[in-house]
């Protein structure tokens, strides 16, 4: 699934849903979620969903502060429940991201299901990416990721599934894409929730049928579509396998998965930098704000931005991911921004303003790990850990996200301690 803890508030008036980066807009934004309501309607395409992933993305909100706002609007904390799981599917993501690093970009088991056809696309046929398939559906959902970054949760499934197991698409091929557009792009969510849907670490691929899409939908799409009735999701679900799906026994056999978790959570390092040093904080994609753990650790210290030109060649944002970027940096005082190697500006930059010194925030994605090591061999480094969500002090297995929530669920349910 993706955890996008948001989504549109109807299909006639996606395109015009304003998300801007920064502080103001996340804290409105996040006065507005009504976490009962979110539970009960969160799976409808105009149900009352938070929007809050692009902030969340980009550490502009913690975890633990969505949850804390969660629980205050509710009398009993199972009201909140429902919301702080998915919440939960985000930690459990990053968790993951820590543990096997760049390994989110393969898959992690093999295919639960053999898909019929053969050899698979490995690049987005080009009438998706011209929204030209000739269904109503996934015409629209393409439409309105390129115009706006974003998709509802189940919208982001269903368009995911259709590639996969419909035509045929590589998942990586189709992560890639989601990655360059969605505002809340986040390696670990997007990737793994693609493979969630492909069957490759999940316990079956994930489909929908039009049954499905118009119960969640009120039927917006198929109303107006050119093949209704004798389109690529008509049918019930054990009708979809036997169409896309060689036998089960044709499957490879697959073993439990079991993934030991990596406590990069805590932060490396002291978080608090020694009396008499003189730290530069450095941000980074998921602390782009000035509510970051390191950024509130060290007020008086100076601030540094790297646009990394390898995320810019790996990842491609669009404008739109840009845009909402630099928005969420405008709210950090004294900012410099400066375009490079960040393993080698870092440092150069430090001692330019006389500082001896690097704290960042506790982050997973590997390519600012592997400079923050980098800098580590020419100066200190120190990651700031993030307020804490849960208590993974029992976690001994990320192979699924039901032991995860099962070992960490009663402390993420409860508020943070003051």
């Amino acid at each position: 699934m993706f955890p996008t803890s948001g989504g549109a508030e109807s299909l006639g008036d996606a395109a015009a849903i304003p998300f801007r980066g920064g502080r103001s807009a996340a804290v409105e934004t996040l006065s507005q979620v009504d976490p009962a309501t979110y539970g009960r309607t969160r799976n409808h395409v105009a149900g009352k969903v938070t929007r809050l992933s692009p902030w969340i993305r980009h550490g502009v909100l913690s975890l633990a502060e969505v949850r804390d706002a969660a629980l205050a609007r509710v009398e009993r904390p199972e009201q909140a429940e429902k919301l702080i799981s998915e919440l939960g599917w985000r930690d459990y993501w990053r968790q993951l991201h820590y543990a096997i690093g760049e390994g989110i970009h393969e898959s992690l088991e093999p295919p639960a299901a053999m898909p019929r056809k053969g050899r698979q696309v490995d690049s987005m046929p080009a009438d998706v990416l011209e929204a030209r398939t000739g269904l109503a559906c996934i015409d629209d959902f393409v439409r309105r990721l390129h115009e706006t970054g974003w998709l509802h949760n189940h919208e982001r499934m269903w368009l995911a599934s259709w590639l996969v197991h419909v035509r045929g698409v590589r998942w990586q091929a189709g992560a890639d894409w989601f990655l360059a557009h969605l505002l809340d792009a986040d390696p670990a969510s997007n990737h793994l929730s693609w493979q969630w849907v492909a069957g490759t670490f999940s316990a079956k691929p994930y489909l929908f049928n039009r049954e499905n899409l118009e119960t969640y939908t009120s039927g917006a799409h198929c109303r107006v579509c050119p093949v209704f009735g004798s389109c690529d999701v008509e049918g019930s679900y054990e009708e979809l396998s036997a169409r896309l799906f060689a036998a089960a026994d044709a499957a490879p056999a697959r073993t439990s998965l079991r993934i030991r978790p990596r406590d990069g959570e805590s932060g490396d390092g002291d978080a608090v930098a020694p009396a008499g040093s003189r730290p530069l904080v450095w941000l980074t994609l998921d602390s782009a704000s000035a509510t970051g753990p390191a950024v509130l650790g060290h007020p008086e210290a100076p601030r540094l931005f790297v646009v990394d030109s390898r995320w810019l060649a790996e990842e491609r944002p669009t404008l739109k991911r840009l845009v909402f970027l630099f928005e969420c940096l405008a709210d950090v005082p004294g900012l410099e921004i400066r375009a490079g190697d960040p393993g080698d500006l870092v440092p150069v930059r430090a001692r330019a303003v006389g500082c001896d010194r690097i704290v960042h925030a506790a982050t997973p994605c590997p390519r600012a790990r592997r400079d923050s090591g980098r800098i580590a061999a020419v100066m200190p480094v120190s990651a700031v850990p993030w307020p804490a969500f849960c208590d993974r002090s029992r976690v001994e297995d990320l192979g699924r996200f039901s032991r995860y929530w099962q070992k960490v669920s009663r402390s993420a349910l409860a508020p943070t301690r003051q």
